[in-house]
């Protein structure tokens, strides 16, 4: 579970919340039940049109990964790939197709499969790379669909404001219900703004963050496996692979792997 997304949410609120109160304002005086459908529900409808059903459903499930803490396990990515230099340049390259099927990891596993094959290494390059801009074209797609959403939530907030004005302009004789109704024509806009920057657009750029580091990852071990594929001394590989972490990461398996 990812705290700091939680933290966000429930300290959204309490701003909203204390806003409210310290403006002499009361919880009910911003709870409308039609200004909620029109912002909420039309915005959310425009995604039908903007993309496939199946993200405009499936859309809450992939945001749902904001919720979730993601360890792309590069310090045991490093350690293994360092582990199977000093293999490969020990016992060979096809040395390697014992213990494939042990690692964790997929996309390093294919590739050192291509090396155990013989492939060339443009070749792989060519075919990880591919694999790396394809998974980073899904990702951006329903990242994509999430920032529409928020984009919308703040016209479909003005939408209801407008809708509400209309309504008021309509009741002008009753002067006691003019401020009232311009408040809940109002409300509309809040919901919009809420919507787009506390609620929508923030879990997309957590999945951005989100994908950023997987990538990063993946070109490391793009990185790693042609460097055993080219049969580079294994203290040069960690020596490459090491550049990928943070300072504290960096630190903490340094010794392990640069070995004399």
């Amino acid at each position: 579970m990812d705290i700091a997304t939680i933290i966000g949410l429930v300290g959204g609120a309490t701003v909203i919340v204390l806003g409210v109160i310290t403006s002499g304002g009361t919880m009910g005086g911003i709870i409308d039940v039609p200004s909620l459908f029109v912002t909420i529900g039309g915005s959310y409808a425009a995604l039908f049109i903007v993309a496939p059903m199946k993200q405009a459903i499936g859309l809450f499930g992939v945001m749902g990964r904001a919720f979730k803490t993601h360890d792309w396990g590069e310090k045991t990515l490093i350690q293994n790939m360092v582990a199977l230099s000093e293999k490969a340049r020990r016992e060979g390259i096809l040395a390697l197709e014992e213990g494939l099927d042990d690692l964790d990891n997929p996309f390093m596993k294919e590739g050192l499969r291509m090396v155990v094959d013989g492939t060339d290494g443009g070749v792989i390059r060519t075919i990880m790379e591919n694999e790396m801009s394809a998974t980073e074209a899904r990702h951006m797609s329903w990242i994509g669909v999430i920032n529409a959403w928020a984009g919308y939530g703040p016209g479909f907030g003005m939408l209801g404001t407008v809708i509400g004005l209309i309504g008021m302009l309509n009741n002008l004789e009753d002067k006691s219900s003019l401020g009232p109704n311009m408040a809940v024509a109002l409300i509309t806009t809040l919901y919009g703004s809420m919507l787009a920057n506390w609620l929508v657009a923030p879990f997309a750029n957590k999945l951005a963050a989100q994908n950023s580091s997987e990538m990063s990852t993946m070109e490391m071990v793009i990185e790693g496996v042609l460097s055993i594929q080219a049969g580079d001394n294994p203290r040069i590989l960690a020596m490459k692979l090491l550049t990928y972490l943070d300072p504290k990461t960096r630190h903490a398996i340094e010794s392990d792997v640069l070995k004399d």
